[in-house]
């Protein structure tokens, strides 16, 4: 039976974080509420408070960034300032993760003031509010991406990311080698870490295994070294699963492979093909053509669906007479041929 995926933890990434990793793409800095750096952010999608400002803060939301543009900062300027100071005040005690005022501009002092007694950090950048807000989504959309770690093996074949399942001492590993020596690239070995990002499923390999396999007699190879840069890769989308599995005598297989059958990842259906493993099965091959064939599928051609529509409009063609004539000489078409061979 092959391993299914185990769920990480709700991702979060703290404003501390954002502004360590993420302040020089994003030209960060920390103007007030450093005691709140630990303040966490769960969504990528960031919040501007255009009606907070008029006091209504019922929909500001914890877990996103709230952006304060030039149009937000030229509105608080028409304010009079002790009517400034009450909405800043009510902003800076409602539950949010950080503020961020884009544009250079210098962010409202009573909103300083108030952050830094609450503990709310409030950021500044350089960036105007379009570009800053896009570059923000994309650093937090990679960061905050729902993540499981899988027993297996990514491979990029003829430019599709085949996902290769199956339990331990199956030959995953082996069917790679072989698949890299016939010239496509390696993402991970052992462990593949997958993220959703939006509609897609981008699988990777953990830091510390990357590029490196390990094979049962031969130990652990780094296939960057003995293959070249062109054999392996940083990361690929996840588009076909291949499960391989011990061949079972008496076990009905698949023959005309015009069954669908689904792997789910992060609530994404991949499709799925098992691969018997018996002795003298060249599984790298088989993995290739079911990569071919998958590409071809994507393309709007099932060669399966096609044959078997070309068998039922061959059977409905002919005559019931015709049919049964024909399966009546089959045993013995079967058997003229059995002795001219013997």
């Amino acid at each position: 039976m092959t391993r299914r995926a185990r769920p990480a933890a709700g991702p979060a990434v703290a404003v501390r974080e954002l502004l360590q990793q993420g302040g020089e793409e994003l030209a960060l800095r920390l103007v007030a509420g450093r005691a709140g750096l630990d303040r966490t952010i769960h969504l990528s999608r960031v919040q501007r408070p255009g009606l907070a400002l008029t006091g209504f803060t019922g929909y500001l939301r914890y877990g996103r960034v709230q952006i304060i543009g030039g149009s937000e900062v030229s509105y608080l300027r028409t304010l009079p300032p002790r009517e400034r100071a009450s909405i800043l005040a009510r902003l800076a005690r409602s539950r949010v993760s950080c503020f961020v005022v884009t544009k250079g501009l210098a962010p409202p002092p009573e909103l300083r003031s108030e952050a830094e007694a609450r503990g709310v950090p409030v950021l500044a950048t350089a960036l105007d509010s379009t570009r800053f807000i896009k570059q923000l989504s994309a650093f937090l959309d990679e960061r905050l991406a729902e993540r499981v770690h899988i027993h297996s093996v990514l491979m990029d074949v003829f430019g599709l990311g085949v996902l290769i399942v199956g339990e331990s001492g199956i030959g995953k590993s082996e069917c790679a080698l072989d698949l890299i020596d016939r010239g496509h690239r390696l993402v991970s070995d052992d462990v593949v870490e997958i993220k959703r990002m939006s509609d897609a499923l981008v699988g990777a390999s953990p830091d510390l295994t990357r590029y490196h396999m390990e094979l049962r007699g031969l130990g652990v190879i780094n296939i960057k070294d003995l293959y070249g840069v062109s054999s392996v890769r940083l990361a690929k989308k996840v588009e076909l699963v291949v499960s391989l599995e011990r061949w079972e005598a008496g076990r009905e297989y698949d023959r005309l492979g015009l069954r669908e059958e689904r792997y789910p990842i992060l609530g994404a259906d991949l499709p799925l093909v098992r691969m018997p493993v018996a002795p003298g099965r060249n599984l790298a091959i088989l993995v290739e053509v079911a990569a071919r064939n998958q590409l071809l599928k994507t393309r709007g051609y099932d060669a399966a669906r096609r044959f078997a529509e070309q068998v039922d409009e061959m059977i409905a063609a002919e005559g019931p007479e015709t049919r049964v004539r024909k399966v009546a000489l089959a045993p013995r078409a079967a058997g003229r041929r059995k002795r001219g061979h013997a």
